[in-house]
C-alpha cells in the first residue's frame, strides 16, 4: 500500500522565539490509503495541529511531513489542498449562513466557500446531488446553511469535503456540540464511508472513544504534543493506553463494534 501521510520527527512550535510552545514533538507516523485512524487525546494534546500540518495549512517547525507523495515546503500547497477533504468548526464559520446547501457542496470543485462567479456544469451538481444522498441530507438541498441543525451541517460539511473525490479525508471533531441522537446519526454515517473500500484514507480527530465509527482500523494517542501510542485499533485503544493518554485511570469496554470509557473508582493516574 502507499502512504498518504509520512511524518517524520515532525515538531511544530508557536509562539514568542524565545520561549515558543511545543504544540508537536516529534512525531513519527505514516497513514496508508487503505487505512481509517482516529486521533485521540485530550485538550491541549496537539490533535488539530496534527490535522493541520496533514491538510497542509500550516508548516511543521522541525522535521519531513509528506502529503499525498510531495513533501511541505517543496510543493505549491494550493495545488495539494484540493486532494485533501477536510471538515472543521473554522471551515463551517466561513460558509455564509443564507448559502444554500446544494451549493455549499458544489462550491467545493473550485475550492472556494460562498458561491460567486463560478461555473458548474451538470455532472457537478449530479455529484453534489449524490454526495447529499449519501450522507443522508438530500432533502435540504434547497435550505441555507444558517437554517439547518449543527447535526445537518456536520453531514453537508461531509459532502463538500468528499466533492472533489478527495485521495485523503480529514474530520476534525465532527462530532464536537451534537447531542447523543445526532452523534450517533453521525457515527453511523462515518461507518458506512469507513467499510467503503473506495472511500479515501481518513483521520478523524476526537476526545472520546464513544465516536469512534465501526470500519477504522488504527489510532493514535497523544499527550502533550507527543505521542503515547499508536497501531492497529485495538492493539492501542487499551485502559491502559487511555489512562496515560487522559491522566486518570479508565475503565474500557467494548459492545457491538464501538467503544466506551468512564474514570474507575480510586486515585487519580500519575
Amino acid at each position: 500500500m502507499v502512504a498518504v501521510l509520512e511524518f517524520a520527527d515532525v515538531t511544530v512550535r508557536r509562539g514568542p522565539l524565545d520561549e515558543p510552545a511545543l504544540l508537536l514533538d516529534g512525531i513519527d507516523w505514516a497513514v496508508e490509503e487503505d487505512e481509517r485512524w482516529v486521533v485521540l487525546g485530550p485538550n491541549g494534546a496537539g490533535k488539530t495541529t496534527l490535522l493541520q500540518v496533514a491538510a497542509a495549512h500550516i508548516h511543521p517547525t522541525g522535521g519531513v511531513a509528506g502529503i499525498l507523495g510531495e513533501v511541505l515546503g517543496t510543493v505549491d500547497v494550493f495545488e495539494l489542498r484540493p486532494r485533501i477533504g477536510l471538515t472543521s468548526a473554522a471551515l463551517a464559520e466561513r460558509v455564509p449562513r443564507g448559502e444554500l446547501v446544494r451549493d455549499v457542496v458544489v462550491s467545493a470543485s473550485y475550492g472556494v466557500v460562498g458561491r460567486w462567479r463560478e461555473q458548474y456544469d451538470d455532472l457537478d451538481h449530479d455529484r453534489a446531488h449524490g454526495l447529499l444522498v449519501e450522507v443522508g441530507v438530500a432533502h435540504l438541498a434547497e435550505r441555507t446553511f444558517g437554517t439547518l441543525s449543527e447535526g445537518e451541517r456536520k453531514r453537508v460539511q461531509i459532502a463538500r469535503a468528499l466533492m472533489t473525490d478527495p485521495e485523503l479525508l480529514l474530520l476534525d471533531e465532527p462530532a464536537a456540540g451534537l447531542d447523543l441522537g445526532g452523534r450517533e446519526d453521525l457515527v453511523s454515517t462515518l461507518s458506512v464511508l469507513a467499510l467503503d473500500a473506495d472511500s479515501p484514507a481518513t483521520v478523524l480527530v476526537s476526545h472520546h472513544v464513544e465516536e469512534i465509527p465501526p470500519g477504522f482500523t488504527h489510532a493514535l494517542l497523544l499527550r502533550e504534543g507527543r505521542t503515547v501510542a499508536q497501531g492497529p485499533l485495538h492493539e492501542v485503544v487499551t485502559e491502559e493506553a487511555l489512562s496515560s493518554t487522559f491522566g486518570m485511570p479508565l475503565v474500557l469496554t467494548e459492545s457491538d463494534g464501538r467503544f466506551a470509557a468512564r474514570r474507575r473508582n480510586g486515585r487519580r493516574a500519575r
